[in-house]
């Protein structure tokens, strides 16, 4: 019975899909959601690839798991991937789905990499076992949701099917502890020039031992609780990195991964300290695989990081930088905050994390402004900070009480309006950020600044 409530699931999901593709709803995971509503053990029964690899954790799950899918792409796999990020039971259903025949087999795949949403793996792990699993970082996320990372990890450590090998960040003492009677290796970043060892960002979430409460001391920390800590109690520490990322430069674009006491050379596709982690990720799964450092080296040089979560372009006499930054995700934006603040020359930024699938319902929560460290918007460097939608005016309090002068800043209520707020001053760095629900809006604005930035280049140049 169970068998034929499948295949009848999975007709009526094959045959919606035509409909979406004329409808322009292609894009969605409708077939996974129509196919758990007909059957829901769908998951059980559905054809998946000989190798599976699950990618998890609070932040960088869907840059890391199109890097992995891209690589092996390039290395001659056929790979099925929830690649737009729908990470919940019915976002992998859909990706599935596409990978079978009428029959439930699976056809010409043989990797899958799938994306898990860290609370859908009670829903996706007691039928699927991927190989390996990889979880990014473990950190306090959405209030309203996953506010608490010790309760995420505990739902991940309980539901992590035992015959998976685990992918862990040794730098995160949340992520490093999941599910300890797995097999595992970890990976990790060697000591930076800009580590500290005091915590200076709002949100410090390790600051006990996890074993016996004592003091914890951090040899370094690189942000929040990520670094690398003793305990001085009971000798408790983070573990030892299979595959540590060593002499990193990011003005220089190179690092190397010191793997089994050798070195290996990369290049950075990214200057940002948190895609050298979700870099140094995809490395440590390639190796699990068997990949060469030399081979894998080749092909993450020819790759970049995914378009929708970051994109640098000049126009007219300004780079615009859409870049996002996950609403109602404290530690997501104040990473991002740190990122623009470190990088040369003057920058204005616009904050475009609106939240609009959760206007219509919303508890008027914003308290996640205050775990965010909008300080470092205050930094004389950046020249504009423009906030938007019905937030605004909630942005330029949380702003002022960071310390950005008052002069710097603007509110648009319509975010429409607030491209024409940007100054363009020649040479600036502009960037939009945005969250996962204004994604589309955030291409809108983006289109309007650079038209703009191209007017005032013309002008200026007749000008001169």
């Amino acid at each position: 019975m169970g068998k034929l409530r499948f295949l009848f699931a999975l007709w009526m999901a094959k045959l919606s899909v035509p409909a979406l593709k004329i409808t322009r709803h292609n894009g969605t995971d409708f077939p996974g959601t129509l196919a758990l509503k007909l059957c829901p053990d769908f998951l059980k029964y559905v054809g998946r690839p000989k190798t599976i690899i699950a990618v998890t954790g609070t932040n960088g799950k869907t840059t890391v798991s199109n890097l992995l899918a891209d690589t092996l792409e390039k290395a001659g796999h056929r790979v099925l991937i929830n690649r737009a990020g729908s990470n919940v039971a019915s976002g992998i259903a859909t990706a599935l789905l596409k990978g079978c025949d009428l029959a439930g087999r699976v056809k010409d795949y043989d990797m899958a990499v799938l994306e898990v949403d860290e609370r859908s793996s009670v829903r996706v792990y007691p039928y699927i076992t991927p190989d390996y699993i990889a979880v990014t970082n473990l950190f306090r996320d959405s209030i309203m949701r996953n506010a608490h990372a010790d309760f995420i990890a505990g739902i991940i450590s309980r539901s992590v099917p035992a015959a998976s090998k685990l992918v862990l960040n040794a730098d995160d003492l949340i992520s490093c502890g999941l599910a300890p009677e797995n097999s595992r290796v970890y990976f990790g970043i060697d000591r930076l020039p800009s580590d500290t060892v005091e915590c200076v960002n709002h949100i410090n979430d390790v600051r006990i031992c996890p074993k016996c409460a004592g003091k914890l001391r951090y040899e370094y920390r690189r942000y929040h609780h990520i670094g690398r800590a003793v305990c001085q109690d009971c000798g408790f520490h983070s573990p030892d990195s299979d595959y540590l990322a060593t002499n990193v430069d990011i003005p220089g674009g190179t690092m190397t991964i010191r793997e089994g006491g050798k070195e290996y050379p990369y290049t950075l596709i990214c200057d940002s300290v948190f895609n050298v982690y979700n870099m140094v990720t995809v490395i440590a799964v390639l190796r699990q695989l068997g990949y060469a450092h030399d081979e894998i080296a080749r092909v993450l040089s020819q790759s970049a990081i995914t378009e929708s979560r970051h994109n640098v372009e000049q126009a007219g006499n300004v780079t615009l930088v859409r870049e996002m930054a996950k609403d109602k995700n404290a530690l997501a934006c104040s990473r991002v905050f740190q990122y623009i603040a470190s990088r040369p020359g003057k920058k204005e930024v616009m904050l475009l994390m609106n939240s609009l699938t959760d206007v219509p319902h919303w508890s008027e929560n914003v308290c996640w402004f205050y775990d965010t460290d909008f300080e470092y918007l205050a930094d004389e460097s950046i020249v504009r900070v423009v906030c938007t939608g019905l937030r605004c005016e909630d942005y330029k309090l949380r702003c002022l009480m960071a310390g950005v002068p008052e002069d710097r800043l603007a509110c648009a209520k319509d975010e429409h309006d607030a491209a024409a707020m940007m100054a363009y001053e020649p040479g600036d760095e502009l960037y939009v950020l945005y969250g996962t629900d204004t994604l589309e809006l955030a291409y809108q604005v983006y289109d309007q600044m650079k038209d703009i930035a191209r007017s005032r280049a013309a002008e200026q140049e007749v000008q001169a």
